[in-house]
């Protein structure tokens, strides 16, 4: 289980926030190695995201606590506040629907393979959007989070989803790139409560090795601060739609497993 916990926290970090979806990316993993792993180890892995997350926007994150303290929601960190809540929404109404009703299609691989196809579709598109506008709009908010919520689909890239339709929208790069990892940190923590309270229904908590839970959360956690540095030069070189490429060819690589019956 330690190699297992090693290899899977590795690509939970390297993927999680390079627009190539980093579920899709465990589930094939699990697939190919011939191991399922707990429900638990999927909340390890986003522990270690959360931290890089945090750590990359503290300062954000800093002043946006301070605003909401004061009841600030004029500066540029209180409207920030308003455009997560909203985005947050169907984020949370969405995702829980499709996993609610669909995640036992969540390990198929000809799924995932379509996924990764229209997720490289989303992302080659994004890089006709005019990128000219400073500030996102409440509705801007809603059809992000609306993509965020489709983006639990593993194939699917949360970070790839909610960029690509800012910049569609015509949101200017770095704001796209801020407001997408702001608004997947309550996704996120909703996503770890859910897993935990379920995972307390089921005490398979107990079944796991405290070691594991150390090595899970530091591997994703390094390779996580890695990725969200690519993922940021990757905006400002105005290279992101290139990652279509790569969700084009893994897509069809899967394909070609399947028609061969791996």
């Amino acid at each position: 289980m330690l190699i297992e916990t090693i290899i899977l926290g590795f690509i939970q970090g390297l993927t999680e926030w390079i627009p190539v979806s980093s579920t899709g990316h465990l589930k094939i993993a699990e697939y190919f190695l011939g191991v399922e792993l707990p429900l638990f180890f999927d909340l390890i892995f986003h522990v270690g995201t959360l931290i890089v997350t945090l750590f990359f926007f503290f300062s954000d994150i800093k002043e946006i606590i301070h605003s909401l303290h004061n009841w600030e929601f004029k500066s540029e960190s209180g409207k920030i506040i308003p455009l997560i809540l909203i985005g947050t929404i169907p984020t949370a109404i969405i995702g829980f629907l499709i996993v609610q009703y669909f995640d036992a299609y969540f390990n198929n691989i000809f799924l995932i393979s379509s996924a990764y196809f229209f997720c490289g579709i989303v992302l080659y598109l994004s890089k006709i959007g005019k990128n000219k506008k400073n500030e996102i709009s409440y509705f801007d908010a809603l059809k992000i989070g609306v993509f965020q919520g489709i983006a639990v689909i593993p194939g699917l890239s949360r970070s790839g989803f909610t960029i690509a339709i800012a910049l569609l929208l015509g949101i200017k790069k770095d704001i796209s790139f801020k407001f997408s990892f702001l608004l997947s940190i309550p996704a996120i923590i909703g996503g770890l409560v859910l897993t935990i309270f379920e995972q307390i229904l089921n005490q398979s908590y107990i079944k796991v090795n405290p070691s594991d839970i150390l090595i899970g959360i530091t591997v994703s956690a390094i390779f996580g601060y890695f990725s969200l540095r690519l993922l940021k030069k990757s905006l400002e070189i105005t290279k992101f739609h290139l990652f279509a490429f790569y969700c084009w060819f893994l897509s069809f690589l899967l394909i070609i497993f399947i028609v061969l019956g791996f």
